[in-house]
C-alpha cells in the first residue's frame, strides 16, 4: 500500500511539473524528457492493469491473465532478456518474440523510438538493476 502511495505521488508530483513546464511556454524540454512523460503515463494507463503500477505483474487485470503477466520486479528474469527483445515486445506484443499473445501489440509506439526507449528503461528499473 505505502509503494502505491509513493508511485502515486511521483506520478502526480512529476505529471504537474510536466504540464507546468507547458503551461509557462518552457522551451527547453528536451524530446527525452518528454518521451519518458509519456512512457510514464502509457505504463500507467496501460501497462500497470496487468503488470501492476510496481510492476510486479500484480495489477488489477493480472488474476484474468493466463499466463500471468511478467513480473519485472525479477531480476533473474532481466538477466535473461535483451534490449532489443524488450523494446519489439512493447510494440509487436508477446506472440511476436514467442512469448504469449496476451501481451498486446503497440505498432503505434513503432514511430516513437523514444518512448519505446524510455519504457524499456522504466520496466529495467524495476529490479533496480
Amino acid at each position: 500500500m505505502r509503494e502505491r502511495i509513493l508511485v502515486w505521488v511521483f506520478m502526480t508530483v512529476t505529471g504537474v511539473a510536466f504540464g507546468a513546464a507547458f503551461a509557462a511556454g518552457c522551451s527547453n524540454i528536451t524530446p527525452e524528457f518528454k518521451a519518458q512523460m509519456e512512457a510514464t503515463k502509457l505504463f500507467n494507463n496501460k501497462c500497470a492493469t496487468c503488470h501492476g503500477l510496481a510492476g510486479n505483474g500484480l495489477g488489477p487485470a493480472a488474476a484474468n491473465c493466463n499466463p500471468r503477466p511478467r513480473d519485472y520486479t525479477s531480476k533473474e528474469w532481466q538477466l535473461s532478456v535483451t534490449d532489443e527483445m524488450i523494446e519489439k515486445t512493447i510494440v509487436y506484443g508477446g506472440a511476436a518474440v514467442g512469448k504469449s499473445a496476451v501481451m498486446p501489440s503497440h505498432p503505434d509506439l513503432a514511430e516513437k523510438p523514444l518512448v519505446v526507449e524510455a519504457l524499456r528503461k522504466k520496466i529495467r528499473r524495476f529490479a533496480g538493476l
